[in-house]
């Protein structure tokens, strides 16, 4: 250890500042980084002047650590392109010098970026294409002659090298394009060079909307040429994350009843995928008619098939329509309270979120297969079914498949309570601003109608047309499984649900009937809801009446503007003379009896409607809506009766001369060789072959009796 020595005589003791006292007591908050001083060397017997900071300790090399070297002093600051170094400038101009640096490290990292794309293959082709491509998709801005000026170079520079094209990103836009404005023959040409490569392009991010544009313009030879090329990996692509959703799109909206067996067989097991059937032998993806020909393959089919739904289940890839053709036919083939029909139901009940069955409603066997499950589960299965629509009812209305699952509820749920606490309010509205919208949408709508008027007219031709016939045979399958699961009488349901949903009904019929007389659908709805609903109508009949009110013929205005004219008179539509001949009538006319079934209690609308019309009550005995003042005549409750003859006896003349005057006219268009072009039932007959208005007709028979 290296001997102490005293100060120097020359050193003085420096007493302390206050400022050095502060300092101090800083070091416990915060320690100082000293730098060591300069080690100085000493002779033995030499007593030189100690260390410079009074410690009394020498700077001697035995106990010390050894100091790096100080760093060397900077050099002179950069100087800028006049010569003045950065320092001096001012900071605008420091600002200045940096940006324009950066624009040149911008400026040189463009044109790296563009010699590493010139030296890619086809570099400059998908350059000029996508130059086209910028032209073409601005459809407005380019005359007809020069688009197809532009497609004509396009395909020039794309055939024969399509594949190269279409799986990059920017360059497959032009394809598109090219497509989208091809002729037939074009478009065969591209889908012939693509053969082969229609699964790689399916399980690209962007050549797969390829393939939509392809098949979208319907050419059965293009679709024959792509279909067939998905054959043998459906489950590899319905698993793939781009690909599930274009080969969804090509089986729900492209192929043929065949191509889609061929795709939903693969569901089935590895057997379908890897063999082809025979020449000539049917194609069906129907599993009763699978089994039928090999009754032990029933075990591992519904094994196989039952995986491949659960697992889309588990990934929520639940919205293919694939998904639901598969689920249904394994639904179809489980054996009653059978362990795998338990599982599987388990299966639908327990998706979290509810979006297999949300889906589910939206496609054709998606619907069906929740209806059965709603006909053929227990009460708990049933709640909890329908509880999972909650917030979805209103778009299920109007769609073609899910209406189907409403109607069901209302034939299969015993607790009517349940049912019109979770559906009525959504489809007839929560609050009196939307409820006239939610109901003037339900009366007009071909499928939303039908959620409310079953329970009016049941299964009428009227309410389920030809094109619902599909509706009727779904129904005749629920009805059947209810009477093994339901308890309640139907006739019971039915008066229970009405009563639930008549007070909205009539409201609405009170507050609008302007709106809903203008269509023949909601001319039907009315008169549904006033012959069928329970509650005072008195409200909802006035309202009615009153829409009936005004000159049937009124004079043109010359301040009518011709492209958007007034609406015609209710009497003038062929509907609204029926709807007020039925509703005068009191009910509809039963077949079984020979004779009208007057509603308990009856309406009495005669009455109502009479004061309203009688002003005008000859131009209603003359035109369209003649037999709505002959039902008037006939009516039972009809007060006015005297009144209405002794009215129409004294313009008898005008009577006769709309009988005769349309008869003539008639006659003349016969012998001009013209067709008469009217088409309205039960108010105004063709005049070519009836000879005249029939309900002037009668009425002058009327009075004569």
């Amino acid at each position: 250890m290296a001997p102490r020595h005293s100060a120097p005589a020359t050193s003085v003791k420096r007493k302390a500042s206050s400022t050095d006292k502060h300092s101090d007591r800083s070091h416990t908050k915060k320690a100082k980084t000293v730098t060591a001083p300069k080690r100085q060397k000493f002779g033995d017997d030499e007593d030189v002047a100690s260390d410079s900071d009074g410690s009394g300790f020498p700077d001697s090399g035995d106990g010390g650590a050894e100091l790096k070297p100080a760093k060397p002093a900077r050099g002179p600051p950069r100087p800028n392109e006049n010569g003045k170094p950065l320092g001096s400038l001012f900071p605008h101009q420091r600002l200045r010098h940096l940006s324009q640096s950066s624009r040149e490290a911008h400026a040189k990292q463009k044109q790296l970026a563009q010699e590493r794309k010139a030296a890619k293959p086809l570099a400059d082709e998908v350059h000029r294409t996508k130059k086209l491509w910028e032209k073409l998709r601005r459809k407005s801005h380019v005359p007809k002659e020069e688009r197809q000026q532009l497609v004509d170079e396009l395909f020039t520079i794309i055939t024969g090298r399509i594949k190269d094209f279409v799986l990059k990103h920017d360059a497959v836009r032009a394809v598109q394009t090219a497509i989208k404005y091809s002729t037939p023959a074009q478009r065969k040409q591209i889908a012939k060079e693509l053969q082969g490569t229609y699964v790689q392009l399916a399980e690209s991010r962007y050549a797969k909307f390829l393939i939509g544009k392809l098949l979208v313009q319907n050419d059965d030879e293009i679709r024959d040429l792509i279909v067939p090329e998905f054959y043998g990996k459906v489950r590899k692509l319905i698993n793939h994350p781009e690909a599930s959703w274009i080969l969804d799109d090509i089986y729900r909206g492209m192929a043929t009843k065949e191509q889609k067996a061929h795709m939903l067989r693969e569901w089935y097991g590895p057997e379908f995928s890897l063999f082809k059937l025979d020449k000539g032998a049917e194609v069906t993806a129907d599993i009763s008619k699978i089994l039928a020909g090999e009754p032990s393959k029933r075990g591992p089919i519904m094994k196989y098939l039952f995986d491949m739904t659960n697992g889309l289940i588990q990934k929520k890839m639940t919205g293919f329509t694939m998904l639901h053709d598969a689920m249904l036919q394994y639904f179809l083939n489980l054996k009653p309270e059978s362990e795998e029909l338990k599982e599987f139901v388990e299966t639908v009940k327990e998706d979290e979120n509810g979006d297999l069955l949300k889906n589910m409603a939206f496609t054709k066997s998606g619907a069906r297969l929740v209806c059965l499950l709603l006909a053929s589960g227990s009460a708990k299965d049933r709640k909890q079914i329908i509880k999972t629509y909650k917030d979805t009812f209103q778009l299920m209305c109007g769609d073609p498949n899910g209406h189907m699952i409403i109607v069901t509820a209302y034939d299969v749920i015993d607790d009517t309570v349940l049912t019109s606490k979770t559906i009525f309010p959504e489809i007839l509205g929560k609050n009196e601003e939307k409820d006239i919208e939610n109901i003037v949408f339900l009366a007009n709508d071909l499928n939303a109608r039908i959620t409310v008027c079953y329970l009016f007219e049941g299964q009428s031709k009227s309410l389920f047309p030809a094109s619902h016939a599909y509706d009727l045979e779904l129904l005749a399958e629920i009805h059947e499984i209810r009477t093994r699961t339901s308890k309640k009488d139907a006739d019971i349901r039915r008066k229970e649900l009405v009563a639930a949903m008549s007070q909205p009904l009539l409201a609405a019929v009170a507050t609008s009937p302007t709106d809903l007389v203008a269509t023949s659908f909601g001319c039907q709805f009315i008169t549904d809801v006033l012959l069928s609903a329970t509650g005072d109508k008195t409200a909802a009949l006035e309202a009615v009446a009153l829409a009936a009110a005004g000159n049937p013929t009124p004079a043109q205005s010359e301040d009518a503007d011709p492209l958007y004219p007034p609406p015609p008179h209710i009497s003038l539509a062929p509907h609204g003379g029926k709807m007020f001949k039925t509703l005068i009538a009191g009910g509809r006319f039963d077949k079984a009896a020979g004779a009208i079934k007057r509603v308990d209690p009856p309406l009495n609308f005669a009455d109502v409607l009479y004061p309203v019309i009688k002003d005008y009550i000859v131009q209603w005995a003359t035109g369209p809506s003649s037999f709505t003042v002959l039902g008037l005549l006939e009516a039972p409750d009809f007060s006015s009766k005297k009144e209405l003859l002794k009215v129409l006896r004294s313009d008898k003349k005008t009577l006769e001369a709309a009988a005769t005057a349309e008869a003539a006219a008639g006659q003349a268009e016969k012998t001009d060789g013209k067709k008469s072009k009217s088409k309205g039932k039960g108010a105004q007959a063709d005049k070519g072959k009836s000879g005249g208005n029939q309900g002037a007709k009668l009425l002058l028979e009327k009075l004569k009796a």
